[in-house]
């Protein structure tokens, strides 16, 4: 069985996920980004917009970045899962 993680070996780095942001985003992120923020992951929803996720680690907290450039703070994660 292998017991390797494939999300460890798929991960990409900021920089390459920063290419899939629409313009409105890169703003928002580009300032965020100054002020320690880290793009954690994008996640690509059939028939839906990117779900972007964002994470500042002076707070320990993550936010969602909409397609508009509006960082939601406090999103319920769960509402996301299939």
């Amino acid at each position: 069985m292998d017991t390797s993680d494939r999300r460890l070996q798929a991960r990409a780095t900021s920089r390459e996920l920063k290419r899939h942001l629409n313009e409105a985003q890169l703003v928002v992120y580009n300032t965020l980004e100054r002020f320690g923020w880290d793009l954690k992951f994008i996640r690509q929803m059939p028939g839906k917009s990117s779900l972007v996720v964002l994470y500042d680690p002076d707070t320990r907290k993550y936010a969602i970045l909409d397609a508009d450039g509006v960082l939601e703070e406090n999103p319920v994660f769960h509402q996301f899962r299939t």
